[in-house]
């Protein structure tokens, strides 16, 4: 089933990534309610309205694809947009819910090592670690956090990829090859939130 979705991404490093996803989707791209190559320039616009056209593309949502680049932190916007996702706002009789959040970690210098290094275990185990000094905080609250913890291997105490975290983290080249999957996966721990220590605030 499309989810309706919302793409935060830092413009200067990761748009044509946004126009792959989108692309991904297929006709489920009409759900999505975000900024694409046609929308206007916001450049000269105050921040106030600004927030207020973020707010509304981001309300009805309910999959937040976060873009994980190497510069994102330089972004005055995705860690407020990433925020309003995960709190429950009241517009008149209605209150939205708590988005599901998916990161897609952009491909840079051929690979994905400048996040994800790989690790491997004294016990034959390997997983990928994260180097969260790319990542906001509340991306970095929102990892490792599912309550209680459910290890893939008791022996090293990882956690499976998918359900470990609220906010999982897919290669770009894994999430353009089957969005759809990705994205329900963020829907459905979004229903199921109680199964993880969120943390909403930036």
């Amino acid at each position: 089933m499309a989810r309706k979705t919302f793409i935060s991404y830092k413009y200067s490093e990761a748009r044509e990534l946004r126009d792959s996803i989108i692309e991904s989707m297929g006709k489920d791209a009409t759900y999505y309610t975000g900024e694409t190559s046609d929308s206007p320039d916001m450049t000269d616009r105050t921040t106030d309205y600004i927030r207020e056209k973020l707010k509304d593309m981001i309300y009805s949502t309910s999959v937040t694809i976060v873009v994980i680049s190497p510069n994102m932190i330089k972004s005055q916007w995705i860690d407020w947009e990433i925020e309003y996702s995960v709190k429950q706002v009241k517009r008149g009789d209605f209150s939205s819910g708590t988005n599901g959040i998916v990161g897609v970690v952009k491909k840079y210098n051929g690979d994905y090592t400048w996040l994800r290094p790989r690790n491997d275990k004294f016990d034959g185990c390997s997983t990928l670690g994260t180097n969260e000094k790319y990542m906001y905080d509340i991306l970095n609250k929102n990892r490792f956090n599912q309550e209680p913890k459910v290890y893939a291997c008791e022996n090293c105490k990882c956690v499976d990829m998918l359900v470990g975290s609220y906010i999982s983290l897919i290669n770009e080249e894994d999430f353009l090859n089957d969005p759809n999957f990705y994205i329900e996966n963020a829907y459905e721990k979004s229903k199921h939130s109680e199964g993880y220590i969120l943390s909403k605030k930036r």
